[in-house]
């Protein structure tokens, strides 16, 4: 398993962002990052548009020296409505775009 470091990760999604938000209209969109149990730790971004917030991210796995290796390739989708159930098993960014805008 390949280990990359927060700072790799966060770059090359900051990199990787213009391009959606041209495209499907993003009002706004921000690192989303969040550690979680177990080792796991979450990256992606944070969108919004039309007055509603979405947290998109990956999973990794963590390892002693902080390194973070991709757990998959499946994008999550949270949303800051608690009445939402999260959208789970997205193959690309396209995809879960498309599907929120």
């Amino acid at each position: 398993m390949d280990y990359l470091s927060r700072e790799e990760i966060i770059n090359e999604l900051q990199q990787s962002f213009q391009p959606y938000l041209d495209k499907y209209e993003i009002e706004n969109i921000g690192i989303f990052e969040e550690e979680g149990q177990d080792n796991r730790y979450y990256l992606g971004y944070t969108t919004q548009k039309d007055g509603k917030t979405y947290h998109v991210h990956l999973p990794f796995q963590k390892n002693i020296e902080g390194g973070l290796a991709p757990v998959d390739n499946k994008w999550t989708v949270e949303s800051d409505n608690p009445l939402e159930k999260d959208l789970k098993e997205f193959k690309n960014l396209d995809h879960v775009f498309s599907e929120l805008y």
